[in-house]
């Protein structure tokens, strides 16, 4: 993860500040999957410790055309011819199936588990579908009852709508696996897979890296992420799936290969392991701006010279000479830190290296207080400074739609290629106050139109801005439905990305409350940001909310308390968990149990909270002259 992009960024200032504060703190580190451990002991400052073992066996395998050969680092090429595979193919079937996974699979599944990482989402589906379509029927006599209970539940999560693919490839134990859908779906998906309903999943490559989902045979459908090829790193975590301790005496992986890239595949089996670098310098914002800007803001280093020596702590600083070879560290951290002082985040002066050591300490300026304490990236903290700022001119309060446009994320505008008629329909259905938001940010009427009429557009436009807009819109229905799928159709967007924009919004709705915490002149936005920030997180309507605050309570569950009465926190607290197992339907003495504890324990905490509020009301301030004091009766 070190080595991830900004999510390797943000771990090594983490790890780099509590090395540097904490000289008692154990951090424990693992990787099967790393070249450099040098780098990594003098960073952690850590002891290394390596093992070889590995309880299941694990063969590797490339097949290219019909022959299987096994991975060998003793042979000349690094591949030593294995087996031919026999498995009868009509004429229409090779044409259907010309890499043979079908043949591959029904090796295996039933009686074991597959899996099978494929390049894209969309290949997921249709190497799921395919499959599917040439199985024997008797595959779907098994489990037969908990493939129908898993359809149900995943029925239920999606409020009465499946996916047509996972409908037709469920009854036969497998299904696909991606970012396309939602956490419960595949949360749920995981949990069929681990106990043996589903035998075969086909994913991408994003399982390989987080979910520890093991498999007897693990199956690459091409040595590529996407249109990248793969990286040895990516290749060795998704065989590493194959062999499951306890269940498996062995687990093997198949790379499928085609003719034109044998001898890629050759350098991928035979070359080390790609070694793991910082991400402080790539990252600018995210990584050494940021990290500068927290360090004198949490006062950490104060001054240039204690800021570089902490820099010298990090991966970055151990690794610099190499990721940095025409600037020194020093100059690198002068630089960052006169980009802050100009951005107005911090004041101070910077002296050149030449000048005298002793410096006077850096300060943080409000803004700068806000950016970090909002945890906002510093390439949009400007941006959000103009937008809030212009949003106080005339700020639209009948809707939520201009503060969903304050709260959506800008990172995630880059992804977003909005859907003109689709644009221009949801922009029809606005009311007239609502159309004056997209007004007011910048998105006229007429740039809609003519973009859906696609006529051609001679005015710049900030792509930002009409994408920000666009992705409101999708936020903004989602508020008024509480309903992903329903959404990601009207959109033609999956669910998955649908979910992703929502959990990304609640969470930068949160970060721009704080941000605006720190600033007086926003002061109007922090109520306001405070509610919505609950709709974006729960999604569901108003009067739900209260009830999904408490532990164990999802939207279906907080649904059937409020028809059932429990409408409130109070009421929930004061239940009686014999009564809620009768009221609710499918709800076990024990989650009852749970409910009603963590609904008091949350109340207590909330009557805590006001009583303090109210003790420093009272309290007599210590200022007072003794005659202008009296007794409050």
């Amino acid at each position: 993860m070190l080595g991830e992009g900004s999510r390797g960024a943000i771990l090594e200032m983490i790890l780099a500040k509590i090395l540097y504060i904490s000289k008692t703190t154990q951090i424990i580190g693992m990787s099967a999957t790393l070249n450099n451990v040098g780098d990594l002991q003098q960073f952690l400052q850590a002891e290394y410790y390596s093992n070889n073992f590995r309880p299941v066996e694990l063969k590797e395998y490339v097949k290219i055309q019909d022959s299987i050969y096994e991975v060998d680092d003793k042979a000349e090429n690094g591949l030593t011819f294995s087996r031919l595979l026999n498995f009868k193919y009509s004429s229409n079937l090779q044409k259907m199936d010309p890499d043979h996974l079908i043949a591959l699979v029904t090796e295996v599944i039933p009686n074991y588990s597959c899996l099978v990482f494929c390049p894209t989402k969309k290949n997921c589906e249709n190497v799921a579908e395919m499959i599917c379509k040439y199985l024997n029927k008797e595959y779907k006599n098994q489990r037969e009852n908990e493939k129908q209970d898993l359809i149900k539940d995943l029925k239920n999560i999606g409020k009465g709508s499946l996916c047509p693919v996972l409908k037709r490839t469920i009854p036969f134990g497998i299904a696909y696996h991606h970012s396309g859908l939602t956490s419960d779906e595949r949360k749920r998906i995981e949990e069929a897979y681990s106990t043996g309903v589903l035998c075969l999943l086909t994913c991408t490559s994003t399982l390989a890296a987080g979910v520890n989902l093991p498999a007897r045979r693990v199956i690459l459908r091409a040595p590529y992420v996407a249109t990248e090829f793969l990286k040895k790193n990516q290749y060795k975590q998704m065989i590493g799936r194959a062999g499951r301790a306890g269940i498996d005496s062995a687990g093997e992986s198949i790379l499928i290969v085609q003719e034109k890239d044998k001898h890629l595949v050759r350098d991928l089996v035979n070359n080390p392991l790609e070694n793991c670098y910082s991400n402080l310098f790539l990252e600018f914002t995210k990584g050494i701006q940021s990290l500068l800007l927290s360090l004198v803001g949490l006062k950490i280093a104060r001054n240039p010279e204690e800021i570089y020596h902490f820099m010298c702590c990090t991966l970055f600083g151990v690794q610099q000479q190499f990721l940095s070879k025409e600037k020194s560290l020093s100059a690198i951290t002068r630089e960052a830190l006169g980009c802050l002082i100009e951005k107005g985040l911090l004041k101070g002066k910077i002296t050149s290296e030449k000048e005298q050591k002793s410096q006077s300490n850096l300060e943080i300026t409000q803004l700068g207080q806000a950016t970090y304490k909002g945890s906002i990236d510093l390439a949009y903290c400007d941006a959000l400074y103009r937008d809030l700022k212009k949003g106080l001119e005339g700020l639209v309060l009948e809707s939520y739609l201009h503060l969903l446009y304050l709260t959506t994320p800008y990172d995630m505008t880059y992804h977003c290629r909005p859907d003109w008629m689709i644009y221009f329909r949801q922009f029809s259905q606005l009311n007239s106050v609502e159309q004056k938001v997209a007004a007011i940010v910048g998105v006229p009427e007429s740039f809609i139109t003519k973009k859906a009429s696609g006529q051609a557009i001679k005015k710049d436009m900030d792509n930002c801005v009409i994408n920000r807009l666009y992705l409101s819109f999708v936020l903004y229905a989602l508020l008024k439905e509480t309903n992903i799928w329903n959404v990601s159709e009207k959109f033609n967007m999956s669910r998955g990305y649908v979910q992703n924009l929502l959990n990304s919004a609640a969470s930068f709705s949160s970060c721009v409350l704080h941000f605006c915490e720190e600033l007086e002149e926003f002061w109007v936005y922090k109520a306001l940001l405070t509610e919505l920030t609950k709709r974006l997180t729960y999604c569901v309507k108003a009067e739900l909310i209260p009830l999904m605050e408490v532990a164990g309570v999802l939207e279906s569950r907080a649904k059937q308390l409020y028809d059932s009465g429990y409408k409130t926190l109070a009421h929930l607290a004061n239940a009686d968990p014999e009564t809620l197992v009768k009221m609710i339907e499918h709800l076990s003495r024990r989650q009852a149990r749970q409910i009603v504890s963590s609904a008091k324990m949350l109340l207590r905490e909330k009557a805590e909270a006001l009583q303090e509020e109210v003790e420093e009301l009272l309290k007599v301030p210590t200022d007072t002259s003794e005659g202008l004091l009296t007794t409050l009766p």
